[in-house]
This record gives C-alpha cells, sequence and structure tokens, in this order.
C-alpha cells in the first residue's frame, strides 16, 4: 500500500476547519514575516557590514550561511517535535529564540559574535517557519487548504522583498545594528497572537520518539549544507573540507532512509517519495529556491556595485520581484485547481527561466527599469511554482504528521537555497577573478587578494587607495572601477545561465513527473 493510499481514509475523516482559522492564517503570516525578514535583511547590508564592522567577504558569507546551516540541521527535528510537544508551544519557543538572537546580534562587536548570534537566529526560525505551515495544514480543511498555503506562500514574496526594503531605509539613518532590532516588534506582536488566537495541536498517537533518526536528520542535513557552504565560500570542491562533510552527510542521509523504511514508529515516512507528487514538488520547489537565493545574491551586487544604490534603493528595486510572488502564490492555487499543478508549476518555471535569461540584456549603463522588469517577471514565475508545489507536499502527509512533512517541504527549500548561494555564488567568483585578470595589478600588491574576491572587494580597496595620499596608485586604482565593473557584468551573465539551466532542468522534472489535472482530480 503506497503513502498515497494510506492517507486517503485519515482524509476522508479529518474533522471540519478550526472556526478561528482565519485569524490564525494571519498569525502565521505574520510569524513566518518575522522569519524571513529576518533573515533577508542582511542581503541589502552587506557592503555596509563590510565597511562598519570591518568584516572580510568570508566572514560576510558566514552570516549569511550560519543562519542557513543551523536552520537547514533543525528544521526535520523541530518538525518531528511539534508533532509530539505541540505546534504552538514550538512556535513560542522558536519565536523567543529568534528575537533573542536578533536583540543580541543587534549588538555584535565582531564579526565572529555576528555569526554566532545568527546562529542563534537560526535555531529559532527553525522552529517558526515550518510549525507555521504545519498549524495552517491542521486547522484548514482540504477544500480550503491550497487558498491559505496560496496566502502563506504570497506572504513569504513579501518577506522576500521587505526585509532588505527596510534594512535599507534603516540603514540611510542609523547604524548596521538596528538591522536586526526591525522583527522584534512583529515577533512580539507573533507571540502575543499565537497565545490568542491558535489551538494547540499534534499527533494523537506519536509512538515513540525515534532519536536515532532525529540524531541522523540533524547531522546529514547539516554535513550536507555544510559542504555546500564550504565549497562555494572558495575552498575548492574536491578539497578534504569539502567532500568529508558533503560524502559523509549523503552516507548519513542514506543510513537515515534505510533506518527509516525498517522503523516500526518513523521520523519520516519515506515512502512518501514513491509518491510523484512528493517527489516532483519537493524537487521544483528546491529548484525554485536555488534560483531564488542565487539570483538575489548577484542582483544585490549588480544594483550597489555597478549602479551605485544605496541600500534603501537596492531594497526598493526588489518590491516588483516580491509583489510578483505576493500576487500570483494565492492566484496559482486556483490555477492548479482547474488546469492542474504539472501546467501550472511548468508555466511558472518557464517565466523563471525567461526572467534570468533577460538578465543578459544587462549591462553597466542599462536603466532600472530593465531590471524591474526582469524582476517582475522572476517574481510572477516564482510565484505560480510556490503554492501549487508545497500543496503537492502537504496534501500527500496525513494532517497529525503536518510538522513533519512542513519541515521536508522547508528543508527542500533552504538545501535548495543554501545551494543557490554557494554554487552560483562560487561560479560569480571565479568568472569574476577571470574576467578581471591581470586588470588588479593596478592596486598596491596588499589590497589585490582582497580586489580579486568581489566587486565589492575591488571598489572598497579602490577607494582606500584613493584615499591614501599617493596621487599616481590614487590615478591608477581609479581607472580599474570601469573594468571591475564591466567584468562583473560578464560574470554576472554566466552566473544567470547557469541559474537558466536550474530552472529549465525544473521544467522538464514538473512536467515529465508532476501529475496532471486528471491525476489531481480523480
Amino acid at each position: 500500500m503506497t503513502a498515497t493510499e494510506r492517507s486517503l481514509p485519515e482524509a476522508a475523516e479529518e474533522p471540519p476547519g478550526h472556526a478561528r482559522r482565519w485569524w490564525v492564517l494571519a498569525t502565521m503570516t505574520v510569524c513566518l514575516l518575522v522569519v524571513i525578514m529576518g533573515n533577508t535583511t542582511l542581503n541589502v547590508a552587506i557592503p555596509t557590514l563590510q565597511r562598519q564592522l570591518g568584516a572580510s567577504q568570508g566572514q560576510l558569507q558566514w552570516a549569511i550561511d550560519a543562519y542557513i546551516l543551523v536552520f537547514a540541521g533543525l528544521l526535520f527535528s523541530w518538525g518531528v517535535m511539534g508533532d509530539r510537544i505541540g505546534r504552538r508551544r514550538v512556535l513560542l519557543i522558536g519565536l523567543s529564540v529568534f528575537t533573542a538572537g536578533s536583540l543580541l546580534g543587534a549588538f555584535s562587536s565582531s564579526p565572529g559574535e555576528l555569526i554566532a548570534w545568527r546562529a542563534v537566529m537560526g535555531i529559532g526560525g527553525a522552529a517558526v517557519q515550518p510549525t507555521t505551515l504545519a498549524v495552517i495544514t491542521n486547522v484548514f480543511p482540504e477544500g480550503e487548504r491550497g487558498r491559505a498555503i496560496g496566502v502563506w506562500a504570497g506572504a513569504a514574496g513579501i518577506a522576500v522583498a521587505g526585509g532588505p526594503l527596510a534594512s535599507g531605509a534603516v540603514l540611510e539613518h542609523f547604524w548596521w545594528g538596528a538591522i536586526f532590532l526591525i522583527t522584534v516588534p512583529v515577533a512580539l506582536l507573533g507571540i502575543v497572537a499565537t497565545v490568542l488566537v491558535v489551538p494547540e495541536s499534534r499527533d494523537p498517537s506519536p509512538g515513540r520518539l525515534d532519536i536515532p533518526g532525529v540524531l541522523l536528520s540533524v547531522l546529514a542535513l547539516a554535513g550536507l549544507v555544510y559542504g555546500i557552504i564550504h565549497g562555494g565560500s572558495g575552498a575548492g570542491w574536491g578539497s578534504p573540507g569539502v567532500l568529508v562533510p558533503l560524502l559523509g552527510g549523503l552516507a548519513l542521509l542514506v543510513l537515515f532512509v534505510w533506518l527509516q523504511r525498517r522503523s516500526a514508529h518513523p521520523a519520516l515516512d519515506v515512502t512518501l517519495f514513491r509518491n510523484p507528487a512528493f517527489s516532483a514538488a519537493a524537487a521544483a520547489l528546491g529548484l525554485n529556491f536555488f534560483a531564488l537565493m542565487g539570483a538575489t545574491f548577484y542582483v544585490v551586487y549588480y544594483l550597489q556595485g555597478v549602479l551605485a544604490h544605496g541600500p534603501l534603493a537596492s531594497g526598493a528595486a526588489l518590491i516588483p520581484m516580491a509583489l510578483g510572488m505576493a500576487v500570483m502564490a494565492p492566484g496559482s492555487s486556483r490555477l492548479a485547481e482547474r488546469f492542474g499543478a504539472k501546467a501550472v508549476v511548468g508555466a511558472g518555471f518557464g517565466l523563471l527561466t525567461a526572467a534570468v535569461c533577460g538578465f543578459q540584456l544587462l549591462d553597466t549603463t542599462s536603466p532600472l527599469w530593465l531590471l524591474l522588469v526582469i524582476l517582475t517577471v522572476q517574481g510572477l514565475g516564482m510565484g505560480t511554482v510556490m503554492a501549487p508545489t508545497t500543496e503537492s507536499i502537504m496534501s500527500v502527509v496525513p494532517r497529525h504528521k503536518a510538522g513533519a512533512g512542513a519541515a521536508v517541504n522547508n528543508s527542500v527549500r533552504q538545501v535548495g537555497g543554501a545551494l543557490g548561494v554557494a554554487v552560483l555564488g562560487s561560479l560569480l567568483a571565479n568568472a569574476y577573478a577571470a574576467r578581471l585578470g591581470s586588470a588588479v595589478d593596478a592596486l598596491p600588491a596588499d589590497a589585490r587578494a582582497e580586489a580579486s574576491t568581489s566587486l565589492v572587494g575591488t571598489l572598497a580597496a579602490v577607494q582606500r587607495t584613493v584615499g591614501g595620499g599617493d596621487p599616481e596608485a590614487a590615478a591608477a586604482a581609479g581607472d580599474l572601477v570601469g573594468p571591475a565593473r564591466e567584468a562583473f557584468v560578464a560574470a554576472m551573465h554566466l552566473t544567470a545561465l547557469g541559474t537558466a539551466l536550474a530552472t529549465a532542468l525544473a521544467a522538464v522534472v514538473v512536467l515529465v513527473w508532476l501529475p496532471g489535472r486528471a491525476q489531481a482530480t480523480s
């Protein structure tokens, strides 16, 4: 008997939706905004942190990736714990930890402290994000669940741009640490609303806790994500520091699957992956976030380094992408009900592929409106993908196992996003260094290594050299700005093609394996 067949009787016996389910959805949206905005606020602050906190390129990457690493490693564990001890309880714990990490991170005095508090934020975020989806799945009946998940996915799109926009506005007037204080009042609102309107829910028959399975999931996901991050940071994909955690994480993942298949009380029913709707949707969702996080990474550098916009303008430039996601996510659920998930998600990846190919039209003097059009199409494509794939995953999972199902959903998002930043970030850095070539020799010898790592590093080295008091060195350094921007645009073109390959692959996966209308409605 397949996982789908096992879940059908339970779905037929599901109770009607909770009386205050739309208030619960509003509360879960607020909680989701806290976590996503708390993560994305760092995107437009990277150049500011490099200047004000004295952080190196590697430390900046770890400030972003420390959150992702801890978040991804603990997602599944928190999902299982929510099913056992209560999802509302886990949500309150997560919001409290996330808020504490944000407050302490705001007053970090060194890059190392910032990285540590970002990891604490990841602990809290890992409890909150999957739990919001699990609560929604639990309180809404099957007929309304797709629409509710569409609203949830749309809120995620708003938060993707809301974080950078709020961060940019704060950086115009306050010190860098204030960006971590943005979410604190929103988190407090989420805590109060959760206490007032969210019902407690859990698995009524959780059985014995699969401690080995939970620990294996933490180690496997942490190993995989660490290897991806370390490889993307320039350590070299064939180095022991990358291969050991990558291969170790894969081996532990295989062991986890083997043990779960034989366990009488599995933390995750791995037979769910035999269902094409579940597996194809998970792969598509991961590739969607691969494109989202990877593209956002190089868009911010293009806006600030090439077009010379400030943090606020850079954050505002991401609004069209967020609006596209917010508009299409709720609507795509209704479209999927009418035309089938295969057609809708396939069309979404078609839009997304066209958008990232559009980056080839950009150069060092492109008008901002052209980038905004590209980002709008990108947002529409991503919004079209997010809700139907999420619903395809959650519809297969029994309601009482919603926490574990939501953890799978968020795990593929985070691993896909980490891969996007690491793989596309590595491709961008290597292509930039190759394109810049010997032009960096115009800088003093002690500044060349940092200048070769990124456009931000090059511009910072140029600024220091120009202000160093040597007119000849200043003139030579000033002449490097133009070639550096051209080298970055060329590297961005190549990286965008890599993004397009990923989205085209996702379209193939969807069109081959994701069920169409007839299967979805049978």
